[in-house]
């Protein structure tokens, strides 16, 4: 505690009012939710009474570490630190019998609701066209996280919305009968649970009676429906947010949330946190004028005492090319000039699709890197398809596998099949396998399903027999020919490059389950211990980003969040880029400052921004404007490089830096 300033140490004592933390940049605000934690505990309240929620697995695990150096594992016992979607699907696993859930509630990822919303599209979901999907799967969502249940959507759909409120309802009427949630309803869920039944709601705020919230500016509707609820009427809560980096509002995220506490709760508490402890002066001073041309409930300031700092840079370029190679060139000459690592550089774009030229330099001339968000290998849907196989193979009780596979390729097996079957299942509490192999089925299908299903469910049973029995991978490379799946493939890809990318992709995931296989040496299945790994596998490559390796990293605005960085270049600033050309037809200008912001308050030590004069826009080359945040920025603490001619020894000392460069790729 004595190591905090004045402002975070008044709030983690605040603790008889509802609190909200306004934490700006760099403010240490993680600090002081552990801290909080901790003193809680040391006022009496078991850790097991206290939940820490926040939005990502690594954010929640960065907290756990630092609470585990702040409390024994005595004090710490029964503590809940975990993302919003856990603590949702833990009490939907707890509270699933009185939902009308069976135990084992599955849970569907973005693949499987799009792969179920095509079937019932195709099976004919009213006025419904499959080419939409993409904008049904989105319409629904947006629903559930603004709190609207599929009987409201009925209500309040516009003409054109209509279809997308149908397929919501019959959507959720599969997901039941599968016993399956979607994302979406590990928040959705919860809250109709707390409404529709006092008691249950009363036995987790006695559970649960000091809830901390991190990063409550992304909150939408339902999550701040979720946190009044578990908080109660007193307001037990600590919630920290920076409405000034609210930059999620197309998922659902409400600034508002922050205002709407206060009309909420009368006793609430506002402190800020506005001394930033990770950027220079001059940085701030340029991000505190930017962020000021946004209207704000709560006014704020951010200071630092590390120094003033350099100016910020300004590049200009004449197009996307010269401007990749130039700022590879400034990383290459400024690490050489300051002896920085690689890791200490990251290039910041608006969009996924403007890394591409910078990848390409980065790769000539050696430098490592690492692209935030890239498609992990098993995301992929081939993969995912060959896994759910595999995974049915080795546990005929696994209902999420066998929902991806069941008409993977078609097998003429409809939703209203499935609803059935799923409702069956319910009944009996068993599996969706099981239930299809039980006699009392056929009262509810007709025979041609019924035909159908045993088909399909005698042929898994015999290739699960054959891979345990025989030879592993030629029954697995069978099975992959008897589907037909690469046809099915062909059939499935808009070109025949992208099918030909699909099935090697197939092959070379085999090869690689048969090298792991040649490393077992023991176990009586070893496919089931293999899918067990892959599937560890996947969780870890989903977490690779958190591996400190001495690489330049390239990330989205929206991914550079939370993250520092000593040294950060800003491409691509301009209008139609940043701010986004949707964002200034639709007004939505503040969203897209607050992005500039975040990327700005990134910086630790030098900021560069960068704009390019022409650009290659679908095939022809467009003049660009630079963007007007840059007008907005205080012009004394700017340095518009290009404008004046680079003086003699720095044009020497850049030609040494690559000369030093060159000699390393040569040794």
């Amino acid at each position: 505690m004595s190591k905090l300033n004045p402002q975070q140490q008044a709030a983690v004592k605040a603790i008889d009012h509802p609190l909200l933390v306004l934490a700006g940049a760099g403010s240490g605000k993680t600090r002081v939710i552990t801290e909080k934690i901790a003193y809680l505990v040391k006022q009496g309240l078991p850790a097991r009474h206290i939940a820490a929620v926040t939005f990502t697995n690594k954010a929640a695990r960065e907290m756990k570490s630092r609470v585990s150096k702040l409390l024994d594992d005595k004090q710490q016992r029964g503590l809940r630190v975990s993302t919003f979607h856990s603590l949702g699907l833990d009490i939907l696993r707890a509270e699933s019998k009185t939902l009308g859930y069976k135990s084992g509630l599955t849970l569907f990822d973005e693949q499987d609701k799009h792969t179920l919303l095509r079937n019932l599209i195709s099976h004919g979901a009213k006025d419904c066209d499959i080419d939409n999907i993409d904008s049904y799967a989105r319409q629904i969502g947006q629903w559930k996280n603004a709190f609207v249940t599929p009987e409201q959507s009925l209500t309040i759909a516009s003409a054109s919305e209509y279809p997308a409120a149908h397929l919501y309802n019959d959507y959720t009427r599969s997901l039941k009968a599968y016993n399956a949630v979607d994302f979406d309803d590990l928040i959705l869920l919860p809250v109709l649970l707390f409404q529709q039944h006092p008691a249950i709601l009363e036995k987790w705020q006695n559970k649960i009676r000091y809830l901390l919230v991190d990063e409550y500016q992304d909150t939408n509707i339902t999550q701040y429906q979720l946190v009044r609820l578990i908080a109660g009427n007193l307001g037990r809560f600590t919630v920290v947010g920076d409405d000034d980096q609210s930059i999620y509002a197309w998922r659902g995220a409400q600034p508002e949330n922050l205002a709407q506490l206060q009309k909420d709760y009368a006793r609430l508490e506002v402190i800020k946190l506005e001394q930033n402890y990770r950027s220079t002066g001059r940085i701030l001073k340029v991000a505190n004028q930017l962020i000021a041309n946004n209207p704000h409930a709560f006014e704020k300031r951010l200071w630092s005492e590390l120094g003033y700092g350099d100016p910020l840079r300004v590049l200009s370029h004449k197009d996307e090319l010269i401007e990749a190679q130039q700022i590879v060139s400034e990383i290459i000459h400024h690490k050489f000039r300051t002896g920085s690592n690689y890791q200490d550089y990251a290039i910041l774009y608006r969009g996924n699709h403007q890394s591409r030229l910078f990848e390409k330099g980065l790769r000539e001339n050696n430098i490592p890197y690492f692209i935030s968000g890239s498609t992990s290998f098993f995301a992929y849907s081939e993969i995912k398809d060959v896994l759910g196989y595999l995974r049915l193979f080795v546990n005929q009780d696994d209902d999420a596998a066998f929902l991806r596979v069941i008409n993977t390729p078609k097998r003429e097996i409809g939703p209203t099949t499935l609803e059935k079957l799923g409702a069956y299942a319910n009944e009996r509490h068993i599996s969706l396998f099981a239930a299809s192999t039980e006699l009392g089925l056929a009262q509810k299908l007709p025979d041609k399903a019924m035909h159908r299903l045993g088909k399909f469910r005698d042929w898994v049973i015999d290739t699960a027999d054959r891979i345990e029995q025989g030879d592993t991978f030629t029954v697995i490379e069978q099975f992959i020919d008897q589907i037909g799946y690469s046809q099915y493939l062909k059939e499935e890809s808009k070109t025949k490059e992208a099918a030909d990318r699909k099935i090697k992709n197939v092959y070379e995931l085999i090869e690689w389950l048969k090298r792991i296989a040649d490393k077992q040496t023991d176990g009586q299945k070893p496919l089931a211990e293999i899918v067990a790994k892959i599937m560890l596998m996947d969780i870890l490559e989903r977490s690779q980003e958190d591996e400190a390796n001495d690489q330049v990293s390239l990330m989205t605005l929206h991914a550079a969040k939370g993250l520092e960085f000593p040294h950060v270049f800003l491409i691509g600033i301009e209008e139609n880029i940043l701010p986004h050309q949707n964002s200034i037809e639709t007004d939505n200008i503040e969203e897209e400052r607050r992005l500039a912001y975040v990327g700005i308050t990134r910086a630790q030590r030098t900021c560069t921004f960068s704009y390019c004069t022409h650009r290659k826009r679908y095939g022809e080359i467009a003049e660009c404007e630079p963007s007007r945040f840059l007008s907005e920025l205080p012009s004394d603490d700017l340095e518009w490089v290009n404008k004046k001619q680079l003086a003699p020894e720095v044009i020497k000392e850049r030609g040494k830096a690559s000369l030093a460069h060159l000699k390393t790729m040569l040794t």
